[in-house]
């Protein structure tokens, strides 16, 4: 009975082998450099995995720790990812005791005809340090983001 019941939990255990891929996304202009990669596993809502990105926004009129900001997979906020589209919203809140900021990206695409997923991505910066009268600055951008699913 005992070795009956190693050989099932050994058999349940390994269950059907499930691929995994990657998706990674850009963008490039003017106002934002955007990196963002992941692994992606197939199946059970593509969840991710060894999530990183990377944004650079040049408006030298917001602070530099929200100018350059690094994303892991705690700041993916939420996530897409079906035959037709992409999305996801990665947010990230000023760290330390400064006053409150943040970063938030947001990436919508949809599958092309050469695999990418094309579409735009769109970044909101808010930022209390040196703002008159403690309301804060809110700056947004927008752009052309393609992303590449395997």
């Amino acid at each position: 009975m005992r070795a009956m019941m190693t050989v099932m939990s050994i058999l349940l255990a390994a269950g059907p082998a499930v691929a995994s891929g990657g998706l990674s996304c850009g963008a490039k202009d003017e106002a934002v450099k955007l990196t963002i990669e992941s692994g992606v596993t197939r199946g059970m809502g593509s969840p991710v995995f060894d999530f990183r990105g990377d944004i650079e926004i040049s408006d030298k009129a917001i602070s530099q720790d929200l100018r350059k900001v690094s994303f892991e997979r705690i700041h993916l906020a939420q996530y897409w990812l079906d035959g037709e589209e992409l999305r996801m919203v990665v947010y990230r809140e000023r760290e330390g005791d400064k006053p409150h900021g943040y970063v938030e990206v947001t990436v919508r695409t949809r599958s092309g005809d050469e695999g990418d997923y094309v579409g735009q991505y769109s970044v909101t910066v808010f930022d209390m340090t040196d703002a008159s009268g403690g309301e804060g600055k809110t700056y947004n951008f927008t752009g052309r983001a393609v992303c590449m699913v395997e």
